[in-house]
């Protein structure tokens, strides 16, 4: 079993060639494939830390395959496409993407994100040894749950650091800028990016998801989590 940097799907064979040659200069290991099959081909025998995937696959589609990765994998998911239709973006984040890169685009800020996601990756696994939770905290990274009320709640990785993150500045206004800079890395996500991710928290621990009783939207600001000490 290999392990690779990047993984980059795309039915574009020169442009995704071209991708992995740059990427490889900047010492990202890269793997390509053309098509859904030699995707999940590459998935089923290999291991990466985040996949590049575009959206139109010949006669197949990328927000397809990603709902086939979703069903039992986390691994970051950038979408690359030519589509500029806002529809397209929410659906790629509804389904699990985390960010979406219209093309054309500078390789050298792909790459960027790329870099922010290893660098999160690599400081989450140096971490875990010291993370040992503390006996009164609902957050649990353990299992990457969440227990409120006595119910405990299962969160996806990215889903858990932005409720992590939530909850160590409990009862504090954090910005938008805070948040991605301590989630995402960087500033380079939108604030799509962002409000589908607290929309699914909120779909798992609130009674009400439009009337959130803990994650608080503070208008042209940020978010607030109101929860007791």
């Amino acid at each position: 079993m290999a392990h690779y940097n990047c993984l980059i799907v795309d039915d574009e064979v020169e442009l995704t060639k071209m991708t992995a040659e740059y990427f490889e200069m900047f010492g990202v290991s890269s793997y390509v494939a053309n098509d859904m099959d030699s995707c999940l081909g590459f998935l089923a025998g290999n291991t990466c830390d985040v996949v590049l995937l575009d959206v139109n696959l010949g006669d197949r589609s990328g927000f397809e395959l990603c709902k086939k990765i979703r069903e039992d994998s986390d691994i970051p998911i950038l979408f690359i496409s030519a589509r500029q239709s806002d529809d397209d973006v929410l659906i790629a984040l509804n389904i699990g993407g985390d960010d979406y890169v219209k093309k054309p685009y500078a390789l050298s800020v792909l790459l960027a994100k790329v870099k922010v996601i290893l660098r999160r990756n690599q400081g989450a696994s140096s971490s875990g040894g010291q993370a040992a939770k503390q006996e009164s905290s609902p957050m649990d990274r353990a299992t990457m749950s969440v227990t409120l009320n006595g119910r405990k709640v299962q969160l996806k990785a990215r889903e858990f650091a932005l409720m992590e993150y939530l909850y160590e500045h409990r009862n504090t206004i954090v910005t938008k800028n805070e948040i991605f800079e301590a989630v995402w890395g960087d500033s380079f996500y939108s604030d799509g990016t962002l409000n589908v991710h607290i929309r699914r928290l909120r779909e798992k621990i609130e009674k009400d998801p439009n009337d959130p009783q803990y994650i608080k939207t503070i208008w042209g600001t940020g978010y607030i989590l109101e929860i007791g000490e």
